[in-house]
């Protein structure tokens, strides 16, 4: 593993894997979001005076915010994609996935051949490491060869 936590590929691999914290990557933001978080918690425990409200509370929004606080690895394979992280283990198949739409953080896999409400709910999103160019470009080529065996193509 390199220092950015991404595997050595050779020039024909079928198979990447690097690790994403976002916590570790912006200390000012990181900084920012615990502050407010810790004061979000003193006010919650003078509202109700209550050590168990503050506990449910503290619980609640450390595992809603669970893939900002602890690492994220992503695999994307030959045959599949995994996410693993410390609360959920996810993998599909690349033929579940029918379009993508890569951003500046990351880039979202649809589940839809064209853009669809419910594709927030049933799509998936991968964040960067230091590697977007080959990210984007190994799933981009996985996705649109999946759409050619399937004969979904544009216009038909």
């Amino acid at each position: 593993m390199t220092k950015e936590g991404l595997e050595p590929q050779s020039p024909r691999a079928k198979r990447m894997q690097w690790t994403v914290h976002p916590i570790k990557r912006d200390w000012k933001v990181s900084a920012g979001i615990l502050s407010f978080l810790a004061i979000l918690c003193a006010a919650i425990y003078f509202s109700y005076s209550s050590v168990t409200f503050l506990l449910l509370s503290v619980v609640i929004l450390i595992s809603s915010l669970a893939s900002f606080f602890f690492p994220t690895t992503y695999i994307l394979q030959d045959d599949c994609i995994m996410v693993k992280s410390l609360l959920r283990r996810y993998s599909r198949g690349w033929n579940f996935f029918k379009s993508y739409y890569p951003d500046k953080n990351g880039v979202f896999l649809s589940p839809f051949s064209s853009p669809s409400r419910l594709e927030n709910f049933r799509g998936l999103y991968i964040r960067f490491g230091h590697n977007k160019a080959e990210v984007v470009d190994f799933i981009g080529e996985k996705i649109e060869s999946q759409s050619l065996a399937s004969g979904d193509l544009d216009g038909e």
